[in-house]
């Protein structure tokens, strides 16, 4: 129910030791969930791996809106990757990531909450039963489609350099998440001459 039809396509990736791309981008409902079941839990966790991959090598040259939904115990294990790194692959991407917490004895969510709050996602934490994940990926859509864009110019260096942002609204009862920051473009060789 989160895609809209003939707009918006999904891939399923795994994170084990490894990162494997279970479904390529489709439409086809049969074939995430599909994906879905051939999920399988076990060995390591490669999330901060995972996140870089999926904003580099899936999302990074897709046009439009980018969301990354994380469903993990939180706990990173065997990344190649530090999580600063993969934080920086999304917020160059221009990915929102939404975390979904599922816990467990090894539960660690600070990386995965800060990863959606600096993309201007949101994270949620159910105990693992199916009814609470599917809340939260009803809350996710509820989310996306509830969003606005916000754009201004800028005068600043085409250095490649995160910029910090903070946006407020003085309209009462009104809620504002957004990115803390993004990162400038770098400017092309013939822009720098």
């Amino acid at each position: 129910d989160i895609l809209r039809p003939k707009k918006d396509l999904a891939l399923i990736m795994q994170f084990d030791s490894d990162v494997n791309l279970v479904q390529d981008f489709t439409q086809n409902h049969d074939d995430l969930l599909s994906g879905l079941g051939r999920l399988k839990a076990g060995g390591s966790t490669a999330l901060h791996d995972a996140v870089y991959l999926a904003a580099e090598e899936k999302l990074k040259h897709e046009a439009g809106r980018k969301v990354m939904v994380v469903i993990t115990d939180g706990y990173d294990t065997g990344s190649k990757v530090r999580k600063e790194e993969a934080l920086e692959a999304a917020q160059r991407g221009d990915v929102l990531i939404y975390g979904i917490g599922v816990q467990t004895e090894y539960s660690n969510f600070p990386v995965l909450k800060k990863f959606a709050e600096e993309t201007g996602g949101a994270f949620f934490s159910p105990r693992a039963k199916p009814g609470e994940i599917r809340d939260a990926f009803r809350s996710i859509r509820e989310d996306i489609l509830g969003q606005y864009s916000l754009a201004y110019g800028l005068n600043a260096k085409k250095d490649g350099s995160y910029h910090a942002i903070d946006i407020r609204c003085n309209v009462g009862g009104v809620r504002v998440r957004a990115r803390k920051g993004y990162y400038a473009p770098k400017a092309t060789p013939a822009e720098s001459e």
